[in-house]
């Protein structure tokens, strides 16, 4: 009777310790703050004048509602619902000068957040450079050589195979 009265103590003070735990655990825990799933994103954040990026954004728990970006960069973007985020795309202008333009997020909530896009505006060259392109190479049938000398090859190698394979071995005890 006493290991049953020494064993329920032990349970009590369990309890009571996990009780204690738990309030101390929901005490210094910090409540959530609307908008802190507020975020746009842009891919990729460093973009070449004339290239599409892609926008990505969460307006925390509207999502389900169209939002807007905004840039220098390209203008104004409307984000759809899509997949539990708000997406867009949008193409840089080829003529857009290099540098970095914020993009500006506002959620039909009243959120906002902020992010960077870069743009580079790099010279493309409009055809490949001058390396020649085989201008120099022989035009006399330098590449029907190579086959003839490829067929050679292959006949020895054959040949000394079949030879090789015919010679005779002397049996062993003969």
């Amino acid at each position: 009777m006493r290991g049953l009265t020494l064993h329920r103590r032990a349970v009590h003070a369990v309890l009571a310790m996990l009780t204690l735990v738990g309030v101390f655990v929901l005490a210094a825990a910090t409540p959530a703050r609307a908008g802190e799933n507020t975020f746009v994103e842009v891919t990729p954040n460093t973009a070449q004048a004339g290239t599409r990026v892609n926008v990505r954004a969460s307006c925390d728990n509207a999502n389900n509602q169209q939002a807007t970006v905004h840039s220098d960069a390209f203008g104004r973007v409307v984000l759809r619902p899509d997949n539990g985020f708000l997406t867009g795309a949008v193409t840089v202008p080829g003529n857009k000068q290099p540098g970095d333009y914020p993009v500006d997020l506002r959620c039909a909530n009243g959120n906002t957040a902020s992010t960077m896009l870069t743009v580079l505006n790099m010279a493309q060259p409009s055809k490949g450079p001058a390396t020649g392109g085989g201008g120099t190479a022989d035009d006399r049938g330098s590449g029907s050589l190579l086959l003839v000398g490829g067929l050679a090859v292959v006949a020895v190698a054959a040949g000394l195979g079949v030879f090789g394979g015919n010679r005779r071995r002397p049996r062993p005890g003969a």
